[in-house]
C-alpha cells in the first residue's frame, strides 16, 4: 500500500471513530444534561453558533451536530446509534 493511500485510510478510520463517538456523546451539563448531542434542540445549537462553541472536544462535537442538523443529515448519526 502506498504511503498516501495509507494516510487516507488512517484518516477515514479516525473520521469513522469521530462519528461513532459523536453518536454516543451526551451533553455533560446544563438544562440538557445527559441528552444525546444529536437530540439537542436546533435553537440551542444556533445559540452556540452565535455565542461561540466551547473549546475542546465538546465544542467540536457541538459544531458538527450543528452542521449536520443545518444540512438535514442527523439521520446519519441516528443510523450509527442503532448500529454501533
Amino acid at each position: 500500500m502506498e504511503k498516501n493511500s495509507r494516510l487516507k485510510y488512517q484518516n477515514l478510520v479516525i473520521d469513522k471513530q469521530f462519528l461513532i463517538d459523536l453518536a454516543k456523546a451526551k451533553m455533560p451539563f446544563g438544562k440538557y444534561k445527559d441528552r444525546y448531542l444529536i437530540d439537542l434542540p436546533e435553537y440551542y445549537l444556533v445559540w452556540y453558533q452565535n455565542k461561540g462553541f466551547p473549546k475542546g472536544k465538546l465544542g467540536l462535537q457541538l459544531q458538527q451536530v450543528y452542521e449536520l442538523k443545518m444540512n438535514g443529515l442527523e439521520h446519519l448519526i441516528r443510523n450509527i446509534q442503532k448500529n454501533f
